[in-house]
């Protein structure tokens, strides 16, 4: 009876240990001053070894691009558009095309023009990863960051 409800927790525990959800970006936020009136917000991506995260250039038909949406304020106002590092470019068969993606880290980039000293700016990302054996679905993080 030991050995049946020993074997019993053991599978239990198993289980539990395959079904862990995957996170292999870690998001985190920041923001720097650079005038008066002007801030750039940085948006920085850790990868986990072994995935990829992709660009926000990338062509219908593969995979969904990385994209951030930033909710309107009186506060701020964007200036351009989200910068991003040099991606890495690969044909990849699953998708049938070349795409761009970062490895390891990447810190994307906003400027905005400040109306007050100070404001927080609030939005979402949304970003899919993939590995050499699977793609995860796309996943949304809401940011809230300050602007000092």
């Amino acid at each position: 009876m030991k050995k049946l409800l020993f074997s019993i927790a053991m599978l239990f525990l198993c289980t539990m240990a395959f079904g862990q959800i995957l996170e292999p970006v870690k998001w985190s936020y920041a923001a720097k001053k650079i005038s008066e009136n002007e801030a750039v917000l940085f948006l920085k991506a850790d990868i986990d070894a072994g995935w990829h995260l992709y660009s926000q250039h990338i062509e219908e038909g593969g995979p969904v691009k990385t994209s951030f949406s930033f909710v309107p304020s009186d506060q701020y106002e964007l200036v351009g558009k989200t910068a991003e590092p040099k991606p890495i470019k690969k044909h990849e068969a699953v998708f049938g095309m070349e795409v761009a993606y970062f490895e390891k880290q990447a810190v994307f980039q906003q400027r905005i023009r400040l109306k007050d000293g100070q404001t927080v700016v609030k939005g979402k990302l949304e970003y899919m990863v993939c590995d050499d054996h699977q793609c995860l679905p796309p996943d949304e993080k809401t940011f809230n960051i300050t602007v000092k």
